[in-house]
């Protein structure tokens, strides 16, 4: 994970910084909305540790996964559907094959007749 994540995403990694550091307050973790320094300085406060114990804690706690609910925020919809066109070959239109959804040799139904 990066930091501008976590910022950009501040509510939702909210619940994973305070599983990670239970002793810390939920209201004063949303007031630092996402600003690292302060995140640091309260830390350090909180633990009666010094700053650069904070920030080596951080770093290892940066290095695990991004949570669920920060990945399939609506507002990173765009990036990830762009990301996504990396793995389309030039030139090909994913819409215009549809045989790997398995119903190109399923019979139309019927039409109804009409009284």
């Amino acid at each position: 994970m990066q930091w501008k994540d976590v910022a950009q995403n501040w509510t939702a990694f909210t619940p994973r910084i305070m599983t990670r550091w239970p002793t810390l307050e939920e209201n004063e973790i949303l007031a630092i909305d996402g600003d690292q320094e302060s995140f640091l300085n309260y830390l350090s406060a909180s633990k009666g540790d010094d700053p650069v114990g904070a920030q080596m804690e951080l770093a290892d706690w940066l290095m695990g996964e991004e949570p669920a609910d920060a990945v399939m925020d609506p507002t990173r919809d765009n990036a990830r559907i762009n990301a996504s066109a990396q793995n389309i070959p030039a030139g090909e239109v994913p819409s215009n094959d549809d045989r790997r959804f398995g119903d190109d040799n399923t019979p139309e139904p019927p039409l109804a007749k009409a009284s």
